[in-house]
């Protein structure tokens, strides 16, 4: 069944138990974390800003502090010898001149890879091949690296292999290895990848919501139901649509912020649309390209 099916019927179902309830919840507000504490709105580089430099490599890393975003949205994967690397496909193939899977090498084989290899600039040139800044970046260097930047980290192995199995317990243990619990936010698709790093984390560190918890949210305050929502997640990184249901909507930001619930849009790279976006209250922009970003914010 479709996604925009099961919104629906889930709201009708909604709908006619508010006619029926008497049962009033109250309403839970969530206690902001460190990490939402500094001045909005937040720019976030997605994966570095890979509009412009090869993703998730220091060339892109390096551009984005220059362009004093607040941070990066990053995606991190297990290696063959239990280290967290920031990646994004479960294969190297797209982004390296090696094919295979991530979990399938060693750190010191990932670290022979040319992560520039497959970027083209703006006339298809491969003007990155080789470059010493262009090769993988373990999170743990991330980290002391870029001491200043809130990291956004979505785990992207499944839960249902074994690298997913794996990826829980051993970021929570390097996120306060590096005593970097203030300065995170750690998510996923999979919510249930995300209750597995709760039942590591509690409540210590910032988290996003998931795609169902997203549409858990999203139909209850459609529905008029939305004092029954508890929010158990601090920040709503979502996509202006998720199928045909538009998330960009006024109320909806009002909505999650008034439960001090953060909303940022991703992936958002023409400038018009950020204007509209922080217009309508949201907190986080997502972007392929800090520099736009950096001359919108700083106009």
């Amino acid at each position: 069944m479709k996604l925009r099916t099961k919104l629906l019927l889930l709201t009708a179902g909604l709908s006619s138990a508010y006619i029926y309830s008497k049962i009033q919840a109250e309403r839970r507000v969530n206690e902001m974390k460190p990490v939402f504490k500094r001045p909005g709105p937040y720019i976030f580089a997605h994966r570095g800003g890979k509009g412009n430099y090869p993703e998730h490599t220091r060339l892109a890393f390096n551009n984005a502090v220059n362009q004093n975003v607040d941070g990066f949205e990053i995606d991190v994967r297990l290696t063959k010898d239990n280290e967290i690397v920031v990646l994004h496909d479960l294969y190297v193939d797209r982004v390296t001149e090696y094919s295979g899977k991530v979990s399938d090498y060693t750190l010191d084989e990932l670290r022979k890879l040319d992560f520039g290899y497959n970027f083209k600039d703006v006339r298809g040139n491969y003007i990155y091949r080789g470059h010493p800044d262009a090769g993988i970046v373990t999170l743990r260097e991330l980290f002391k690296e870029y001491p200043h930047q809130i990291i956004n980290i979505d785990m992207k192995d499944s839960i249902d292999t074994e690298a997913g199995q794996k990826i829980a317990p051993l970021l929570f243990e390097l996120i306060l290895d590096e005593k970097a619990t203030d300065r995170v936010i750690v998510t996923s698709f999979e919510d249930e990848q995300i209750r597995r790093f709760t039942s590591f984390s509690g409540d210590l560190i910032a988290l996003g919501a998931g795609t169902e918890e997203v549409t858990k949210a999203y139909t209850l305050y459609h529905s008029g139901l939305g004092h029954l929502y508890q929010p158990s997640r601090d920040t709503f990184q979502i996509p202006i649509n998720l199928s045909s249901v538009k998330l960009d909507n006024a109320g909806f930001i009002r909505y999650l912020d008034d439960l001090n619930v953060k909303v940022g849009y991703w992936v958002i790279n023409d400038t018009n649309e950020m204007t509209r976006l922080l217009n309508l209250g949201a907190h986080t922009i997502v972007t392929d390209y800090p520099d736009k970003a950096n001359l919108l914010i700083n106009y």
